[in-house]
């Protein structure tokens, strides 16, 4: 009897700890799905803010995916002749156009400036959908939508900026079009 009742122990204590481990593997699998995402859609280039570094213009790691920096501001767009086009600041991270001014937002897991108040429920409706916390207001050019993501690539995506340094950055709310496009 006592051989059994150590058998069943020992075999519910791998088992457990074989569960453990797959929670922590499946959470780390989600976590590089995550950040290959992420690299492979390019989020960096629009929402990470850019630097001039020894051999030019480059991504400032560390403010990693924190947006278009706050207290930067957007001089006044030039005037543009008719036509189908847009500005872009030097740190790649605001564009002006028929629409407005459009920046992009903060994907770090900051609570009060980013992404960590966010439900991942609301993080896949924004994506698929194209609107603020996945209901609200449209995103606005350059950021597309993504109808076509997997629940697992959302998912992931969501682990992976839930993993990065959180950055306090709070960025300016979009400016609509003055005057006529």
């Amino acid at each position: 009897m006592r051989r059994t009742v150590w058998i069943v122990l020992v075999v519910a204590m791998a088992v457990g700890v074989s569960s453990i481990r797959s929670a922590a593997d499946g959470s780390a699998e989600a976590r590089a799905r995550g950040e290959y995402m992420i690299k492979a859609m390019d989020c960096n280039a629009c929402h990470t803010p850019w630097k001039l570094g020894s051999r030019g213009p480059e991504p400032d790691t560390s403010r990693l995916l924190s947006g278009h920096p706050g207290k930067a501001g957007f001089p006044p767009p030039p005037s543009l002749a008719p036509g189908p086009w847009n500005v872009v600041t030097a740190g790649n991270t605001a564009w002006s156009g028929p629409w407005g001014i459009s920046y992009s937002s903060n994907l770090t897991p900051d609570e009060e400036t980013g992404l960590g108040s966010w439900t991942e429920k609301a993080f896949a409706d924004c994506m698929r959908h194209g609107k603020h916390l996945g209901d609200g207001r449209d995103l606005l050019p350059p950021m597309p939508r993504y109808p076509e993501l997997t629940d697992a690539d959302l998912h992931a995506m969501f682990v992976y900026l839930e993993s990065i340094p959180p950055v306090a950055n709070r960025v300016p709310d979009p400016e609509p079009r003055r005057g006529t496009p």
